[in-house]
This record gives C-alpha cells, structure tokens and sequence, in this order.
C-alpha cells in the first residue's frame, strides 16, 4: 500500500482536531492543486500517511489513514477539486522536524525535501519507516 503526506496549518486544522473527530474523520478539502488532487484520486481505503505541519511548526506530528475515498470537496466551487477523509490513527511519540528530515541522507529525494509546496504528496517505503524510527513510532 502507498504512504502519503498531508499538510496543514496547526492554527488552521491541528492533528489534535482530526484526533477529536474519531473513527469518522474529517475531508481533506481546500486542496486547489492538481498533482495534489491527483495524488488524493490514486489513494486507496487504508492507506497511511503522515500528518505534518507547514509553516508553523514545520514537522510531521501523527499519522493518518484514508477512509473515506475521493468524492467531491464540499468546499469546492468547481468540480475539477475532490478530496478524500483521513482519521488520526496515532500521534506520533516524537515531532520530526523538517530540519532533521533534511539532514537525513535518506531522506534527500524526499518530495518534501524537493517540492516543499505540494500539499498532499506520496512517501516511499524506505522514507516512511526512517521517519517512523526517528519519530520513536512503532505503529
């Protein structure tokens, strides 16, 4: 299964607020860029990403999985902007900084690292378990 990042503003949507919504989650809207709303088209039930603080904070802070799978976004004035729901699964034991990430030679291909703007973007395999090992997570 493919692993994939999120990115909000904390003082906008906070990991603490998906957590508070349960097992229903919430949609992932407002996203306005097409290789982000095509990355969010190839996403299946299930799959996991991590949740990450842009700008404020700039880390990844928990991890999410989708339930919900792409259907138009309800803030959307076109229908070309659809979006999936992701739940919180966990927060992670330790916040991952951007910083550290880019200090990482495993990391240095990174989308992140390499294209710091797109808001919903995949996570390899190898990037996923070095991120989780950093973070203490074992999930």
């Amino acid at each position: 299964m493919a692993k994939w990042l999120f990115k909000s503003e904390p003082d906008v949507f906070s990991f603490e607020q998906l957590l508070a919504k349960g097992m229903a989650g919430e949609e992932w809207t407002g996203i306005r860029n097409y290789q982000a709303r095509n990355n969010m088209r190839a996403m299946k039930l299930g799959e996991q990403g991590f949740f990450y603080y842009s700008n404020t904070g700039k880390a990844v802070v928990g991890i999410v999985e989708v339930c919900k799978l792409i259907h138009p976004d309800s803030t959307a004035d076109a229908p070309a902007w659809e979006c999936v729901d992701i739940r919180a699964v966990a927060a992670l034991p330790r916040a991952v900084t951007l910083d550290e990430i880019k200090l990482e030679a495993k990391l240095k291909d990174m989308v992140l690292v390499n294209n710091s703007r797109l808001s919903v973007q995949p996570v390899s395999e190898v990037e996923w378990a070095h991120i989780c090992k950093l973070a203490g997570y074992k999930g």
